[in-house]
């Protein structure tokens, strides 16, 4: 429910002494003469949109984005809807800047309780382009982009990005985005792909060339649904002459190809320092409809955030994975398998630190699982509240989890559960978190692996992490 707080001024009162007795009383009848207004006791109706600054972009694409705002009963509809509609024509791609104004309606079709809603927009260039940085995967990254928005006047996109990441990665995409009329805003977007990365904790550096196409849709307002086929060749060799021999009789090309499904909902009030509200995602990939890797992977990822006292939030978070062959002639190789230990998921590890490994090299495993316990508090003493000071979080953490590898064809529930909690590893520590704008955080941790493997490589003292998604 929207409440508006209105001023009701008394009367000036005659023969005042002085300034200072005329402020006074002023202010003593502000505070004595507010009242609460229930914006849902308000009744209103759109009886007009305009949509100024149109150009190159079509009607029809606009109108599905602007449709609903004639359904509202009242003024807090009006403003809710109103805000639908804004994010909706933002998220078409067309407009660098969109300016909603409501005004009473006017004109000889107006009605009592009418309104009229502008929506001032104003169209990308033809051309744009730009450099940027990319923070994520425990890296930064240097973007260079070049985009044809809006060719055709319904949201087409052409896109062109290549980064240079500070890890030796890099990456090269050359994307057709096609934005699709309806509730729940189809989008589909085919890619040319090619992404060089190396995984010293592994022993090898990968080299995937990829034709990729993604179809995605909105079955509620923040539950988004993707479905992707992907085609991909993939060149595994090793990095070092230390490189186990392991990893080395996996060397090779492969030709990948496969159909991925992911579901998630992000119901959290901030994506860097949330307060409250929940994170699901879920993801599942079939590989072996042609080429010569098979396999079924499943992970899901869960948060909920819970506000404790004043920004003092308590979250958890669990992550699980699940990966196994779906044939005898088609392989698995360690570039499909299931990693976890490092900043960005359980802390006072190394990156691929937890699990088998040969010759310091990770070697993954099927299946895992972590879970995570945060707590989240503003600096001591609160320095620079209200300012610089709110980019900054305390952070108390207790992270655990454990891999193995299982079937679960042939293994019961029993031996299923006795595998994943046998050995489970436990750390945990404290530290500072900082915001990074809205796409990033980074964390200053001192970590204590409490409970470890022998051949786990650990991580205990300071340890550095950035990126967007933390365990």
């Amino acid at each position: 429910m929207g409440t508006v707080h209105a001023k009701i001024p008394g009367e000036t009162p005659q023969n005042l002494n002085g300034i200072q007795k005329e402020t006074h009383i002023k202010e003593q009848s502000y505070e004595t003469n507010v009242k609460d207004v229930d914006l849902q006791q308000i009744q209103a109706r759109v009886d007009k949109i305009n949509i100024d600054g149109l150009c190159r972009t079509k009607n029809d694409i606009v109108e599905d984005c602007i449709r609903d705002l004639f359904n509202a009963k009242d003024f807090q509809q009006v403003l809710l809807k109103a805000h639908k509609a804004r994010v909706n024509l933002d998220e078409l791609g067309c407009f660098k800047n969109i300016g909603v104004y409501i005004d009473t309606s006017k004109g000889a079709n107006a009605t009592n309780d009418g309104l009229e809603v502008t929506f001032d927009v104003k169209e990308h260039k033809r051309l744009t382009g730009g450099i940027s940085t990319q923070v994520g995967n425990n890296e930064g990254s240097v973007l260079v982009g070049l985009r044809t928005p809006n060719i055709l006047g319904r949201g087409e996109k052409v896109q062109i990005e290549y980064s240079r990441g500070s890890k030796r990665t890099s990456n090269f995409n050359l994307s057709f985005i096609k934005p699709f009329s309806g509730k729940n805003r189809p989008s589909l977007r085919t890619s040319i792909l090619q992404a060089h990365s190396e995984w010293p904790n592994s022993g090898y550096k990968q080299l995937d060339r990829s034709l990729q196409l993604d179809f995605g849709f909105y079955s509620a307002t923040l539950l988004k649904h993707n479905l992707q086929w992907e085609g991909t060749i993939r060149d595994l060799s090793t990095l070092s002459r230390t490189t186990s021999f392991e990893v080395r009789e996996q060397s090779g090309s492969t030709l990948k190809s496969s159909i991925k499904y992911m579901m998630s909902v992000d119901l959290r009030d901030d994506v860097i320092f949330p307060n409250t509200g929940s994170l699901i995602q879920v993801t599942s990939e079939l590989a072996g409809l042609g080429g010569n890797i098979g396999f079924f992977k499943n992970e899901v990822l869960l948060q909920d955030n819970y506000s404790l006292f004043e920004d003092i939030v308590f979250q958890a978070s669990l992550m699980a994975g699940y990966v196994s062959a779906i044939s005898k002639e088609k392989k698995v190789t360690i570039a499909d398998r299931c990693y976890i230990g490092g900043p960005l998921s359980i802390r006072g590890f190394d990156m691929r630190g937890i699990g088998p490994h040969s010759d310091s090299d990770s070697l993954g495993s099927n299946a895992f699982w972590a879970a995570g316990f945060h707590l989240f508090t503003p600096l001591p003493f609160r320095p620079g509240q209200g300012g610089f000071g709110e980019l900054f979080r305390t952070h108390l953490f207790l992270n655990t989890g454990n891999v193995g590898d299982l079937c679960l064809g042939k293994a019961s529930k029993g031996d299923i559960v006795e595998i994943l909690k046998t050995n489970v590893r436990i750390s945990y520590g404290l530290g500072i978190a900082l915001r990074l704008g809205n796409v990033a955080r980074l964390e200053v941790n001192y970590c204590f692996p409490y409970k470890f493997d022998k051949a786990d490589q650990t991580h205990a003292g300071v340890q550095f992490g950035i990126g967007v998604q933390f365990l």
